[in-house]
């Protein structure tokens, strides 16, 4: 393991202002957001956008990588050139997703773990040659206060296979990015959300410490604490800021490589409207603090390629916009 490597890419992942864009939906994923705005789903379809994304010139100003689907990793341009390649050029950095998403934990009704541990360092060394230099995990932790969700069977679960995961990705040089994510949905308060996320980071942590992670080369990407969506007292932003800013400080190591959010179900303004109040209101944090959206980046800009295909300019003005408005927030601005 070579630790210098793995600190110095982590921090170079989240070097204010810049951010990391998740490109990284499975088909089926992509494929349902292509159906909802009238795009064939092809595979041809989804190489143009994300040839579109990946790109967009000027994207590297706010955005220091972005996290591949094994598909896209082996995709090039229309003119050949392997999207890997681009990376190199933009002096970007490339991610991959590699877990195989949740199931079911049984007898835990409304509980996930996630799998992907079978092969999977044979997938990391095919990767890192591919020139990936980090990777992504995610495991799924649903609230529910009347039956007591999270169980701590399911937190143990997902944090062990989280730092199974953890270890083999530094063993291959790739930093690893760790996202155990606290569902918005349902009626749960803020409260309700900052006791779940603060016991869900804990646990994770203390599983680190034990599987002797290297802490300063990994990143955390966790949700926000943020009122449920259907709760009927909706936190404000000041309020979201404070709390989970509370929250990263009682219970993630100070030497962590960084720090980044998801946008987990909220709009494009709000993602960033939170963070921007975070980093207002903190303008000294022990970690970086930066993001790590998908959908609240990307979606303007397919709803625009959605409407005229041809207009890929426009797809990536709008693209590489909502890429600095986030960058400007990890300024405060």
């Amino acid at each position: 393991m070579d630790t210098q490597f793995l600190s110095t890419e982590a921090k170079k992942l989240v070097a204010l202002p810049k951010g990391i864009l998740a490109i990284d939906e499975s088909m089926p994923t992509c494929n349902k957001r292509f159906e909802n705005l009238g795009i064939p789903t092809t595979e041809e379809n989804r190489r143009k956008y994300r040839e579109l994304l990946i790109t967009a010139p000027g994207i590297e100003e706010s955005i220091s990588g972005m996290i591949l689907f094994d598909e896209t990793i082996r995709q090039s341009t229309a003119t050949g050139i392997p999207f890997t390649e681009i990376f190199k050029q933009k002096g970007m950095s490339i991610g991959i997703k590699v877990d195989s998403g949740t199931k079911d934990i049984p007898n835990h009704d409304g509980e996930k773990f996630t799998e992907g541990l079978e092969g999977l360092n044979n997938r990391l060394v095919e990767y890192k040659n591919m020139g990936a230099s980090f990777a992504k995990w995610r495991a799924v932790i649903n609230i529910d206060m009347e039956k007591g969700l999270p169980s701590n069977e399911c937190l143990d679960i997902n944090s062990k296979s989280l730092s199974q995961y953890a270890q083999i990705a530094q063993e291959n040089n790739i930093v690893p990015i760790v996202e155990p994510e606290v569902i918005m949905d349902g009626s749960h308060t803020i409260e309700d959300s900052y006791t779940v996320t603060s016991k869900t980071l804990s646990n994770l942590f203390k599983t680190l410490k034990e599987q002797n992670i290297f802490i300063p080369g990994l990143i955390l990407k966790t949700s926000m604490v943020i009122s449920g969506n259907t709760c009927p007292v909706q936190a404000t932003t000041e309020q979201i800021a404070e709390m989970t800013v509370k929250c990263l400080k009682e219970n993630v190591p100070s030497d962590i490589g960084g720090i980044v959010f998801l946008s987990g179900g909220q709009t494009e303004q709000q993602a960033c409207d939170n963070l921007r109040m975070m980093h207002k209101m903190n303008p000294e944090l022990p970690w970086a603090l930066s993001f790590s959206y998908g959908r609240a980046i990307q979606y303007p800009a397919l709803k625009a390629w959605a409407a005229n295909m041809e207009d890929v300019a426009t797809a990536q003005n709008i693209l590489v916009e909502n890429a600095r408005n986030n960058a400007n927030a990890n300024l405060g601005k």
